[in-house]
């Protein structure tokens, strides 16, 4: 959703902006940080020399990217530079480090999702801040979590230069990944056709909610066991 579908709502707006600041300064750069690490364990240590093997935001920052964050709950940061040429296995290589990126927008989800499941099950007094903060606090996980996973998926989208096409590229024949760049042109402007015209939202939103609620369902255990203690 755009920032600016919460105008009337003052309270989730400034919550919101606090989390997109948040993903900006802190989760587009462990997605970064995800690729140069993966790179550097496949044997390229070009993002190592490049200083991009870092969790510093600004090493990573792209101004466009992140202003398309802060508005419309997507974005980006500077790619981080591979020489595939220096990994032990080629396509094992491009493959893990593209998707090191969005698995780890998955497991920051997870842990997200984790410590929701956790708070929620907290008695709170009838006291109505106490009420009121754990609503806040509940939603800005809900939240935290939801862009996560929205990054994840939309950067697993099978169209350059997303890293999706990577991963598909690293497990499918040479024959396809030829195709897929002899026409990547036209796919792109097919791509931003059905992003900016809304037709990817219905889609993307079912495959949000479906990462959403099989990362929830791996915190069963969590309910009987905050039911036991409190």
């Amino acid at each position: 959703m755009t920032i600016f579908s919460y105008m009337n709502d003052p309270a989730s707006m400034l919550l919101m902006v606090g989390i997109r600041l948040l993903v900006i300064l802190t989760i587009l750069p462990v997605h970064e940080f995800a690729h140069a690490w993966a790179a550097k364990k496949m044997g390229d240590n070009t993002a190592l020399m490049s200083g991009r093997l870092t969790l510093n935001p600004f090493a990573h920052l792209d101004v466009f990217g992140a202003i398309f964050l802060f508005l419309f709950g997507f974005g980006w940061a500077k790619p981080v530079p591979i020489n595939p040429r220096n990994f032990t296995n080629y396509k094992k290589g491009i493959g893990l480090t593209a998707a090191a990126g969005p698995l780890s927008n998955l497991i920051c989800a997870a842990a997200a999702i984790l410590v929701y499941r956790i708070v929620g099950n907290i008695p709170v007094t009838a006291d109505s801040n106490a009420v009121t903060l754990m609503v806040y606090v509940m939603m800005a996980l809900y939240y935290f979590a939801s862009i996560n996973i929205s990054l994840a998926v939309f950067n697993l989208i099978p169209i350059a230069p997303l890293d999706g096409s990577k991963v598909l590229g690293s497990i499918l024949p040479a024959k396809f990944n030829f195709y897929m760049y002899k026409y990547q042109r036209y796919i792109y402007i097919g791509f931003l056709v059905l992003l900016f015209t809304g037709l990817l939202d219905r889609p993307m939103s079912w495959l949000i909610d479906l990462f959403y609620n099989l990362i929830n369902l791996l915190f069963f255990w969590v309910d009987p066991i905050m039911r036991a203690i409190f």
